[in-house]
């Protein structure tokens, strides 16, 4: 493969900000899948992720479309995310798109054509021979969208505005459709690989947890190394939501004490997964994703009494999408009321709208 630049590039990243800037910058929505370097040689298509591990086995319908893609340039790399909609439920599925992640090459093939994944381009590293990197944010995107002009689906290019009064409309509306905030970026800023240079806003809300058990830190077996929070149902069944687990070594050893008054039996505690740890059980939460397949499931059981307060960005069916952030305590709160009627469900959007 003779690709214009070295075969492998780290992609440019965001730092979160609280608010969208304004001046000379390009918003986009944030979009919910696996950032994705994707090189074309003609025919020939290499995938490749932000921590350099190969994709390209995982999704063969985005390489078949993309290597025999008349509409998109011979030679060519692009920046962009590849996700999974689900356009029945009109809204993207990272469930669905973890599972892609398999070992066995007749299960990718089934998933591949069972939930077909998209890529939706948003930069453009090389064009031919022309290395781009160094051109301003300005030229690429204008040099993208003339490059992919003529491509259709399952290749995309994400939409993009100068105003910041779309950008807020896309941050409030884009959410219910499974999207993930809106990104900035400087109209005259360079490529650069593995800086925070683009800003990052997303959804930043507040829930009161559960705590229902705990896992030991890798290195130490008397400290924590994550809780397991839940929230009741309508049915009064306390479902496990995610975890919460970035604590200072010396706060995890006086957790690890702090609970040991609590810690309880499998019998009767509402999450017994000790028979169910398969790799099909795997739980949906991004600290055990198709990445880390064959990661200890097990944790301690304590009696769901103690009641914390996290912050999380959006939910992932009935799951916090990423590791929720410790916020205090809540002493105050009877663990029973602490149910999923406080958290705020966005509007529905349907993908079909964004993904154009």
């Amino acid at each position: 493969m003779n690709l214009p630049i070295m075969p492998y590039v780290a992609p440019m990243l965001a730092k979160p900000v609280a608010d969208i800037p304004r001046g000379a910058f390009s918003y986009e929505p944030k979009w919910d899948g696996f950032r994705a370097i994707v090189f074309r040689d003609g025919d020939e298509v290499e995938i490749g992720s932000r921590n350099e591990r190969p994709m390209t086995r995982y999704f063969p319908e985005l390489v078949a479309a993309i290597g025999s893609a008349a509409g998109m340039p011979e030679r060519c790399v692009l920046d962009g995310e590849i996700v999974v909609p689900d356009l029945v439920r009109g809204h993207l599925d990272f469930e669905a798109l973890q599972q892609r992640i398999h070992p066995a090459d007749s299960r990718v093939r089934m998933l591949a054509e069972r939930t077909p994944a998209r890529f939706v381009a948003f930069d453009l590293l090389a064009l031919g021979d022309r290395d781009l990197t160094g051109e301003p944010f300005r030229d690429r995107r204008r040099l993208l969208e003339e490059a992919l002009a003529e491509a259709g689906s399952p290749i995309h290019v994400t939409p993009a505005t100068h105003d910041p009064e779309v950008a807020e409309r896309w941050f409030n509306e884009f959410e219910g459709a499974g999207l993930d905030g809106v990104v900035a970026k400087p109209l005259e800023g360079t490529y650069q690989p593995d800086k925070r240079v683009m800003f990052k806003i997303k959804h930043v809300r507040t829930a009161d947890c559960v705590v229902g058990g705990y896992r030991t830190y890798k290195t130490d077996a008397h400290a924590i190394g994550s809780l397991l929070l839940g929230l009741y149902d309508d049915g009064g069944d306390l479902v496990n939501v995610g975890v919460v687990g970035a604590f200072s070594m010396k706060r995890r050893r006086e957790l690890f004490d702090e609970f040991q008054p609590l810690v309880t039996t499998f019998d009767g505690h509402p999450w017994n997964w000790v028979e169910e740890q398969t790799e099909t059980r795997t739980p949906r939460s991004s600290e055990y994703s198709r990445w880390s397949v064959g990661k200890d499931l097990s944790f301690v059981p304590v009696r769901p009494e103690r009641v914390v307060e996290v912050r999380y960005d959006h939910m992932e069916g009935d799951r916090f999408r990423h590791t929720a952030q410790f916020v205090r305590w809540r002493p105050d709160r009877d663990p029973r009321s602490c149910s999923f009627d406080q958290l705020e469900v966005p509007v529905r959007f349907e993908i079909s709208e964004v993904l154009r």
